[in-house]
């Protein structure tokens, strides 16, 4: 082999070797991006509501990105960014006896009862996409939407959402949940 065609050679290996280093650095960004936290609560309350597990990480990624300490301008707290109201009338169907909002804080609680609304939701308007409306914009207003010809034309699917803010959550939460799929594959 000539002189040329080992410099060549060693070229290419090295810049496959860069290549290489940077795909997995990028690699090691996205999944710190899209953490797999709290996979024990998230695995155990996704399968008890019958919730893919990677919709539950999305929802908790674009609510609080990840931060249990988390509180909006709505006051909604945790992980999940549970109401005050919201986290009363689920205490109180889960018979949460020692529940205070306080609990909202809490890892557990918060996914246990962000699951079950998830899971109401669900069972109340029958897709994940007026669902996550539904968990964003409020159920009544979901109700008012789909009998309202201007947004739904069959009254069982939205047409368009009024609430920007709505709009854009269910793209952020679809396509969060498309890449934890995409990223970790079937981890639970």
């Amino acid at each position: 082999m000539s002189n040329s065609r080992k410099k060549i050679t060693i070229i290419i290996i090295l810049v496959l070797v860069i290549l290489a280093a940077f795909v997995l650095t990028m690699y090691n960004i996205v999944r710190r991006i899209y953490p797999l936290e709290y996979m024990d609560f998230i695995g155990k309350y996704s399968d008890q509501y019958d919730l893919d597990p990677y919709m539950v990480m999305a929802v908790i990624r674009v609510e609080s990105r990840f931060r249990p300490e988390a509180v909006s301008h709505k006051d909604a707290r945790g992980l999940m960014q549970i109401t005050k109201g919201t986290g009363e009338w689920a205490a109180r169907k889960l018979q949460l006896d020692d529940y205070n909002e306080d609990k909202l804080f809490d890892p557990e609680t918060n996914i246990r009862i962000g699951c079950w609304y998830l899971n109401t939701l669900l069972l109340e308007f029958g897709n994940t996409d007026l669902m996550l409306a539904a968990y964003n914009g409020g159920s009544g207003n979901v109700a008012k939407w789909l009998m309202d010809t201007n947004y739904s034309k069959d009254g069982r699917n939205l047409d368009k959402i009024p609430f920007k803010e709505t709009d854009k959550y269910i793209t952020k939460v679809k396509d969060s949940y498309t890449i934890y799929k995409k990223l970790y594959g079937n981890p639970f």
